[in-house]
């Protein structure tokens, strides 16, 4: 697979993202992370708008730094570089708005995601919005591998939910049918996860 037909980060996409002109690494980095560090935000209480400020803020942060970082795998990887400017840039905002003034508009609800958020450091979090950025990617790769009808029986199974009995009068085929295309799908995606998780680890 071609480097620039990856989505994730490598050492080879941190050598591109230093040169500040090569826009296609940034659009690249920013398709696989943006959408991890937004949930990760909303994950820990902030609302919609905040958590896009705050992954602009990140995004900055990593635009400032990147040059001077020397990627060495030992060291740890890029993801937990990134994930611990996150949760720092989250922590902040929250403490920030625990020292202001109560008003009408805050809910019990969001103080209590507030409490919540300082409970842990949200490496579980982090790690499962990671998981579903990467099954959002494999799925938008694989889909044009297979036929309508087939992946139609697979979104409608796995991911909605829907008995194969209800999806087989649907879209017009048989229950086993249904079975041995979800199951097809299945397998390609997790051959496609794999894939991207090892290109990111090397």
């Amino acid at each position: 697979m071609p480097v620039d037909d990856s989505p994730l980060t490598r050492a080879s996409l941190l050598v591109q993202l230093r040169d500040g002109t090569n826009h296609g690494a940034w659009q690249e980095f920013m398709k696989m992370y943006g959408p991890v560090v937004y949930g990760f935000a909303r994950k820990r209480g902030l609302q919609d708008a905040d958590a896009a400020d705050l992954m602009q803020d990140v995004l900055r942060s990593v635009s400032t730094a990147i040059g001077r970082l020397n990627y060495d795998r030992s060291q740890g990887t890029f993801r937990g570089w990134l994930f611990t400017i996150t949760r720092n840039r989250v922590f902040n905002f929250l403490s920030a708005r625990r020292l202001r003034p109560q008003g009408s508009g805050d809910t019990s609800t969001n103080r209590m995601l507030d409490s919540q958020a300082a409970v842990s450091d949200g490496a579980d979090v982090w790690e499962l919005e990671y998981q579903r950025r990467l099954a959002s990617l494999a799925m938008d790769r694989v889909k044009k591998e297979f036929q309508e009808t087939t992946w139609q029986a697979f979104w409608l199974t796995a991911v909605e939910g829907n008995s194969a009995a209800d999806v087989s009068k649907q879209i017009g085929m048989s229950t086993g049918a249904i079975y041995v295309a979800k199951s097809r799908v299945l397998a390609r995606l997790k051959e496609e996860v794999e894939s991207m998780q090892r290109q990111e680890e090397n």
